[in-house]
This record gives C-alpha cells, structure tokens and sequence, in this order.
C-alpha cells in the first residue's frame, strides 16, 4: 500500500483498511505482535516526499493505535506520534497544504483523545493553537472536524481531569480545558468576526452535545460578552446566536433555570432580523418547557410576515391582520418584503417554518388558523396577479411575487397542512376559486400544478366531511363539478409531468371519498373515466403505470361497488381486466408492469376477484405472466399476489390458521386440506414457489421461502413433519428428494424438468403435500438471509479482497468499496 501510487485508488483501500476496529485490544500486545504496523509508520516518516492521501492514512492510522493507553505509551517510546502530530511533523511541511493531510491529522488526533496522556502531548506541543486555526481552514470538511475535536477535548478534560464539581464561584479548570476556554473567550473579545464565529459555533457545537452542568459554570463567565453581540452594529455576529441560543434552550441546564437565559432569548427575538430570528422562533415554538411569554413572543415574530402581507393586501383598517402588536418594528419586516433580493427568501422561510409546526401532532401553542389561512390564499393571489392591492406596499409585494414558483410551492404545501386544522370553515368557498384558478391557469408550471392537486384533494376531503354535517350538499357539488371539468383538460395536456400529476390526484380522491354519493356521481357523469382508460396506451411509461393505478381504483367504483353502475361495454370489468393482463406481459416498462400486479393484488386483497373459482383462474393467468418477467420487483409482487391468495382461499375453506388450532374433525379437516391443495396445484402456486426459491433476484427467494413456510405451517402441525429418508420409496418421494437436493445446489431455476424421469409434478397435490413436509425450508431460509461475507468475515479476508483488485481498479471499484 506504501509503494502502489495509483491516483484513483488510494482513497478507496485506506478507507477499507481503516473501517476495521484496531481498539478491540487495548493492551500494546497488538502492536508488539505486528511489527509491521509500526514499521510501516516508520517507513512512511522515511520517504522524502510521501503521496498525502498516504500520509493521511499514516496520521489516521497512528490516531487509532495511539487510542489505547498501553498503545499510546509505546508509540511514545518510540516517537512516532511526536514525528506525525508535532511540530516536527506535516505541521511545517509542504504537504500540510493538501487539505487530505489535515484531514488525516484532525482524525487521528481525534482518535487518540480517550485518555489524560494523549491529552497532555497535544497541550504541551501546542496543538491547541493548531486546532484552533483549523477551524477556519478552508475545507469545510476539516474545519469542522476541528470543531468537534475542540468540543471533544474539553469534555474529556473537564471529566476526566476534575476531581471535584465545579462551581460559579470556584472556577478551577483543567490546564487543557482552560487553555481552550481562554481562547474561546479571546476570541469572542477580538475584532475579528470569523474568530468570533467560529467560537459561537464550537459553543453551539458543545451545548447542544453536552448536558453536563458544568457547561452553565462555562456560559456565565461569557453571557455579557455573548449579549453584547445583539446591539454592537460592529460586530457581524447576530446570525450566529439563533442556534446558539436554541441548542442552550434544548439543554436542561439551560432550560430549567430563571431570569438570565430567557432574558437573553427574549432580547434576541427583538432584535435579530426576521430572517435570523425566524429559526429561533419556530425552535422554540416546539419547545415544551419554553415559558409562555417567550412562546407568544416567538409566535408573533414568526407570523410578522404573513401580518405584513394581509395589511399590505387590504384597505386601512379593513382587515385588522394576524397581530395585535410587534415584538420588533413592523417597517423592518416591511422594508425585506419590500425588497426583491430579501421578499421571497424571507417568505419562503416563514412558510417552511409553518409547515414544519403544523405537522407536529400536538402543536404546543394555537395558531390562528382562519387568518392564516387568510394570508396563505392572499400570497397564492400575488403570486398569479389574481389579486389587485389596495396599498403600495401591497402593489410592490404583488409584482415582486408574480409567477414566483418557490414562494407558490411552499405556500401550497402550508395550505395542504392547514386542511387539517379545524378554524377555516367560513373561508372555504373563497378557498377554492383560488385553487380552481390555480388549476386551471395555463401558466401554472407542473411542479405548482402538483402542489395544488395535492392542496386540492386534501382540502375536498374536508369539504366531505363538513358537508356530511352541515348539509352543504349544493355547494359540494358545485366544487366536484367544477374539479372535474378541470380535470379533464388537465388529462389531456401535451406535457407528460401534468398528465401524470392529474392521474395521481384522482387516485388520491378515490382513495378518501369514493364511499361519497357527490362524489361518485360527479366523477361518472364526466368524461374523466374515458380519458383515463385512454392514457393506458400513453407514450410514456411514467403516465401509463399512473393511469393503470388510476384504473385499478376507479374499478372500486364502476365495478366492484354494491350497486355499480352500467356505463357501457367499453368499461366494462371484462374488459378493464384484459386491458391490465395485455399490459402485465407486453409492456416494455417496468413502472406499468409493477402497477398492474400491485392493482391485481390489491383487488384480491379486498375480495374484487369474484368466486373463488374465478379467483383461481385469475390468479393461475396472472402467475403464469409474472414467472418469466424480467423485472425482479414485477416477480416479487407476483408473490405478494400469491400470499394473499393462499391465505384467502385457506380461510375460506375453514383450515385454522395456527397449527395447534382445534378443528371440528379430522374428515372435515382433510377434505379441506385436499381441496385447498387441489386449488394450489391447479392454478400452478407451487410451481411458482418453488421456481422462485432459486431466482437470481435474493428477494424474491426469500419471500418464497417465506410463503412455503407458511403454507407448511398450515398444512403440517409440527409434530407431524415427515421424515424424508423414508418417503423415497414412491415416486412421489423420489421426485421430492431430487427436487430437495437441486434447490440445495440452487440450480432449479437453470434446469426445471416438471416431467419424466425425476421431473417434480408441481401440480400432483400428494407430491407437494410431500415436498412441503420433508424438504428443510429452514435451512434454506437460512441460506438465503446470509450476507455475501458469510464464509469468511475478518480484516485478513477483506485485505485479500482488496489486493486483488488492484491493477483492475476500474472495473470494479464500485464492488470492491
């Protein structure tokens, strides 16, 4: 590994090698007994110009060995980690530029930091001040790993170092952590702003890690440095202290206590900028130990935006707003909405942050939900210029807005979340003329235009249920209709995105209201259904695979309802079924092909399939379909298919479930059973399942063999499991011990003679009753769970693996990692 100098490879086997665990003996015997390892350290200090992703794996390498104590004690004695992590090492050489040095350095460091020892050599050399320069090093990767160290050592020194709990009085620190805490504190003194960040990260990084109570002893000594940042215009630093002040605020340390913390949360909220102050809100808004003062204050800089937007939309005093004051002043909100750099980036932050506390299941404070909503439709309107201002603030938020798809995307997605908040009753018809018009406007773009179905259709679901109790039946239907006449343009568009966004909304409202009387009949008496079953032939795979989905539940409501209606032969079952089955073995996409048999399955699943005659023949067609496709996930939800049916069919003939169940009498049971086998046979279960087993596809094995365990289980109570040695006599037993030892070679699927000589007849129910009885599913489950590593799993085999792939690195990189 020392000598190989290919650019492409280094990266990969020094990863690999180190991705095993050296600490598993702490002793220094790992070291004593594999002199290599050191000499290898020890050749790489040698060459004059070492490659750096070797050097780094030197420094990585050596950080691990030196994590033990023993370890690190005898890489001393022979100054090895001193020649790598002093100053006489990379520090002052001309590799220390490559970013991949430093990196090994900082995790190597990282590494050996487990025990007083280690910590002691990095203080006395100085690598406090190299650390702490690191953490603005311009490789993001290695400026935070500098951060974590950081955070890392003062942990270990604080906990490992004192012997008795520090105090606000008595602050007697460690000699590393106080080395750290002094350049922390210079550094929040300095005039320079990256210091100063970097050390409110490196804050933010240890209390948000860190619950120990000694970390309040650390913030009292810095929280008047701290606070000064929210009112010195001169230092830079304001955008920092939000996630400061939010990991303090999720510590109990932090938490629990009075006055000082909370005022200074309280005096952010002030005066931060809405953009800066908006994460902090929303953070503690989640919070459930935030006082409740704090909480309205952090609610009302988070909804200051969407206040702005309604006054800025209505007459004076026509519309009072969210708001009846401002924690900060309204002109400052207004000036960023105001501005085309700052008004959709500020908008599109409160939005997510809205969306991300309506989706919490017990929200910890009331929103007003009717003028939010309110405000998110008076966005919606800016943004399609459907809405004419009445203030020039208003005026100038609309034009800023107009067709801003980030500002429409995110406002959509607060709109759907809101549906299911109660509050917005009195606003809905208002509602959907702007979702119509958004559904209807030509120049809503496909990824808007999915949002709003998505609004839509939850925003219908709850028209339901409101019309189910209030009896608004006419306004109801109203809404289907005009939906439905959207609809159908929107089936027919040339762009694809759009065909299939308006396919999938329609499934989605048959899933939640086709149990609806508007509903249904709105859907029927519209053209919608034609145009669907039209999009099965679509040119692309995407929208044929949605349309087939679309189909499948529009069947729940043309076929298998109790009272279907008679719509004409071209949507008849028959026919809907044979469209399905034609693209199951013709179509040359996999996407409608999955759908077909995930619609199948899910029609027998809820008994659509008819008698259990037809639901044999159906599922024996489907079967015979799905064995050869090439689709490996078309094969397994051919055996989902196959699942389901087996234990339909086992109920419905009364076999118990479990095999220690009583049954009303050994005839009856028997009977059952031969007849559900009969069943199996007939409509070529078993030939499936036992083809599968040895599918080049793991999966679909595995579920197989699951399946065959399963049907064992109910045709074999444990007790009664054959002895297979002696059911060789009859030919069943000969075929079933053949067919046993090909599944044990894993070549049934290669050579699969179902006649003559040994051939297994999989549909001769005696021999698949046999076959279920002797031959051991366990063992093959087993075989088929194992992981490719299973015959040899140690460092020695993986470096073997790795070695053989050099020289062939290009090929097969992506195997070998």
């Amino acid at each position: 590994m020392r000598e190989d100098r290919s650019p492409g490879s280094d990266s990969l086997f020094y990863g690999l090698f180190l991705g095993n665990t050296w600490s598993l003996d702490p002793t220094a015997k790992l070291v004593q007994d594999n002199p290599c390892l050191t000499e290898f350290i020890t050749s790489v200090l040698a060459l004059p110009e070492p490659s750096p992703s070797i050097l780094s794996f030197t420094l990585r390498l050596a950080g691990i060995l030196a994590a033990s104590e023993n370890r690190f004690q005898l890489l001393q004695q022979e100054k090895l980690l001193v020649r790598l992590f002093g100053r006489d090492g990379p520090l002052n050489s001309a590799l220390w530029e490559d970013a991949s040095v430093r990196s090994g350095w900082v995790e190597g460091v990282h590494s050996m930091m487990h025990h007083q020892p280690a910590l002691r050599f990095l203080c006395d050399g100085g690598g406090i001040d190299v650390i702490f320069t690191l953490q603005g090093d311009p490789s993001l990767f290695v400026a935070s790993a500098a951060g974590q160290l950081l955070v890392h050592m003062l942990t270990l020194s604080v906990e490992s170092e004192m012997t008795k709990p520090l105090s606000t009085k008595d602050c007697d620190w460690p000699a590393c952590a106080q080395m750290i805490i002094k350049r922390i504190e210079d550094s929040l003194q300095s005039s320079s702003s990256s210091h100063i960040e970097q050390s409110l990260k490196l804050l933010t990084s240890l209390f948000g890690s860190c619950r120990a109570t000694w970390t309040e002893v650390l913030w009292l000594g810095i929280a008047k440095q701290i606070e000064s940042f929210l009112t010195e215009e001169t230092v830079q630093a304001q955008h920092m202290l939000a996630n400061l002040l939010l990991s303090m605020a999720w510590s109990p340390v932090f938490c629990d206590t009075e006055g000082g913390f909370w005022a200074l949360v309280t005096s952010a909220l002030e005066h931060l900028t809405p953009v800066q102050a908006g994460p902090l809100a929303v953070g503690l808004l989640r919070l459930y130990k935030c006082p409740q003062d704090v909480r309205i204050q952090a609610l009302t800089v988070l909804l200051q935006p969407m206040d702005c937007i309604l006054r800025a939309a209505s007459q004076p005093l026509e519309y009072a707003g969210l708001l009846d004051e401002s924690v900060s002043d309204p002109a400052t909100v207004e000036s960023l909405l105001s501005s085309k750099s700052s008004c959709v980036s500020l908008l599109c932050q409160t939005l997510a942050h809205l969306e991300e506390l309506l989706s919490l299941i017990h929200l910890p404070v009331d929103l007003p939900y009717t003028s939010l909503l309110h405000s998110l439709m008076t966005i919606l309107q800016f943004c399609n210029g459907f809405l004419s201002p009445a203030s020039p603030l208003g005026s100038t938020i609309s034009r800023i807005l107009i067709n801003s798809f980030r500002v429409q995307r995110s406002a959509l997605d607060v709109l759907a979340a809101l549906s299911e908040r109660k509050g917005c009753d009195t606003l809905l018809g208002s509602l959907f003329d702007v979702l119509l018009a958004y559904l209807e406007s030509p120049n809503t773009s496909p990824t808007v235009l999915k949002k709003t179905f998505q609004a839509t259709s939850k925003w219908l679901v709850r028209l339901q249920e409101l019309s189910c109790s209030n009896s608004q039946w006419q306004q109801t239907e109203k809404i289907l209709e005009d939906v439905f006449l959207v609809l159908q343009k929107r089936l027919c568009s040339p762009c694809w995105e759009v065909r299939d966004s308006s396919l999938e909304f329609l499934t989605a409202l048959i899933k939640c209201l086709r149990d609806q009387d508007e509903f249904r009949q709105s859907l029927l008496s519209s053209e919608v259904l034609k145009l669907t079953e039209n999009l099965l032939e679509d040119p692309e795979s995407y929208v044929r695979a949605s349309a087939v989905t679309a189909v499948g539940h529009l069947a729940f409501i043309t076929y298998f309802a109790p009272e279907s209606p008679a719509i004409g032969n071209q949507y008849n079952k028959e026919n809907t079924v044979a469209k399905l089955q034609e693209i199951l073995s013709t179509d040359p996409e996999g996407f409608p092909r999955r759908a077909v048999i995930s619609i199948f399955t899910k029609w027998l699943r809820q008994g659509c399939t008819g008698q259990l005659e037809d639901t044999e023949r159906f599922v024996s067609r489907v079967i015979q379909t799905v064995e050869h496709d090439l689709d490996w996930e078309v094969r397994l939800g051919g055996l989902e298919l196959v699942e389901v049916f087996c234990s339909q069919t086992i109920c419905q003939l009364g076999l118990p479930k479990c095999p220690y169940a009583p049954v009303s009498s050994a005839v009856t049971s028997s009977i059952h059973q031969n007849e559900s086998l009969h069943i199996f046979c007939r409509a070529k279960v078993f030939n499936f399942l036992f083809q599968s087993l040895c599918d080049c596809d793991k999966p679909v094995g595995q579920r197989a063999c699951d399946i065959l365990l399963g049907l064992r289980c109910n045709f074999y109570p444990v007790s009664t499991l054959k002895d297979s040695q002696g059911a060789e006599d009859s030919r069943a037993g000969r075929s079933v011990a053949w067919l046993q030892r090909t599944l044990r070679q894993g070549s049934l699927a290669q050579s699969f003679p179902t006649d003559g000589g040994n051939g297994v007849d999989f549909q001769d129910p005696e021999s698949m009753l046999l076959a279920l009885g002797t031959i051991d599913l366990e063992e093959l489950h087993d075989e088929l769970n194992k992981s490719s590593d299973h015959v040899e799993k140690s460092p020695q085999s993986l470096l073997q693996d790795i070695l053989a792939t050099v020289g062939t690195i290009e090929e097969n990189e992506a195997d070998c990692y």
